[in-house]
């Protein structure tokens, strides 16, 4: 029987965010991870904002950044398209994508700098309930071993069996939980370089595609869409796109990613007695970007700091621990929630609709890009908009 204080399932940004504040906060930590290699394979499409790293401490590094963004461009079903870049606006805070394979390694390894213990290609198998915390079972390489621990951190991902096994309703519904499908292609055509663009209506029901560029000829190339939306496969989808678009004419898949993006928002308890669930699993997503590093790394920091202001007070209850919850939704809890009403908006729009509002959005002139800008500017040429959003936003 191996014994710590906190096991951390998932080495994932959330997961190894918990791992590293837990250990900072002088807390003995093991952290976990199903796979062989950390970060792969990727189920991401590795967009992060630079505002996002600054609140998380983490300074910008060449080893995990594989391109700096210079805008967006937005493209409705028609192919109107909305470009906001530096051509167009001053762009005083863009964002990068990331290589995540090396960005998931970088984090994990800040959580051993720490003082966190890693377990790479560990399962979890089972997870029992004790009176002094949670014993979860694991195998590694054929052999089978057990854990005691005090607080158990759950960031196995969107499926998160953990959650669940230690009996929170973590699970999202159906028609919340994105099915995901991407691409890594090279000999792209970009039209501008650095722009993130993104295709909206039919093409991705319920969802939409976005093109991440990588540097030079590469980009992500993806989509989402929401399956009791959609009448294909989203694989379909994301090949019809790749072979009318001018940018993927030539292109050529190296690496294909799939999975599922809850976009529901957080469950009603993302805590227990001796339990924090963080990041996907605790539905820590952004529902109308589908985007969940940022985010779930905030979790992951809230709760490896409470994880070791309870070791230190020898408290693991759930009241004792609902401050973790107190913490995640006072910092980005409005968000989901706002977001989460903007997306069921969206959804009711069709292909002429989202063509009449890139026709009015070609008039706007942008102050800066942001989210919250384009529904603000959203709101002011779309009295639909305006009657479900306005008391939101304005």
């Amino acid at each position: 029987m191996i014994e710590t204080d906190v096991l951390v399932v998932g080495a994932g940004p959330a997961g190894s965010t918990a791992a590293k504040h837990a250990a900072l906060g002088g807390a003995k930590v093991i952290l976990v991870d199903k796979k062989s290699e950390i970060g792969s394979p990727k189920r991401c499409a590795e967009g992060v904002s630079k505002k996002g790293l600054k609140k998380l401490g983490i300074e910008p590094n060449p080893r995990f950044i594989a391109k700096e963004l210079d805008g967006v461009r937005l493209v409705s079903p028609n192919g109107t398209d909305v470009w906001m870049t530096s051509e167009e606006i001053e762009l005083p805070e863009a964002g990068y994508i990331l290589e995540r394979k090396v960005f998931d390694k970088f984090m994990a390894m800040d959580a051993a700098r720490a003082g966190a213990e890693i377990k790479v290609k560990t399962l979890v198998t089972d997870v029992i309930k004790s009176e002094e915390g949670y014993i979860v079972t694991c195998e590694s390489m054929g052999k089978e071993f057990d854990i005691k621990c005090k607080i158990l951190i759950a960031a196995d991902g969107p499926e998160s069996h953990v959650g669940r096994w230690a009996g929170l309703k973590t699970s999202q519904k159906a028609v919340h939980m994105e099915s995901g499908i991407q691409y890594e292609m090279c000999n792209l055509h970009f039209e501008r370089d650095g722009v993130i663009e993104f295709y909206f209506g039919s093409c991705a029901p319920g969802g939409y595609v976005w093109v991440f560029p990588k540097g030079d000829d590469i980009a992500n190339v993806g989509l989402a869409v929401i399956a009791p939306k959609a009448d294909k496969p989203a694989i379909e989808y994301l090949d019809d796109f790749v072979s009318k678009s001018p940018i993927t004419k030539d292109g050529q898949a190296v690496e294909i990613n799939v999975g599922g993006d809850p976009v529901g928002g957080m469950p009603k308890k993302i805590y227990d007695d001796h339990i924090m669930v963080v990041g996907d699993a605790a539905g820590q997503v952004n529902p109308l970007t589908g985007g969940g590093i940022i985010s779930g790394m905030t979790g992951g920091m809230y709760a490896g700091q409470v994880a070791a202001e309870a070791i230190k007070d020898g408290n693991y209850s759930s009241k004792y621990l609902k401050k973790y919850d107190t913490l995640v939704r006072d910092d980005i809890g409005h968000e989901i929630k706002k977001y989460s009403i903007v997306q069921e908006y969206l959804l009711t729009l069709n292909d002429e609709e989202l063509d009449e509002i890139a026709a009015e959005f070609q008039n706007v002139n942008f102050s800066k890009v942001s989210t919250t800008q384009l529904i603000k500017n959203l709101i002011k040429i779309s009295p639909k908009a305006a009657l479900k959003l306005g008391k939101i936003f304005l």
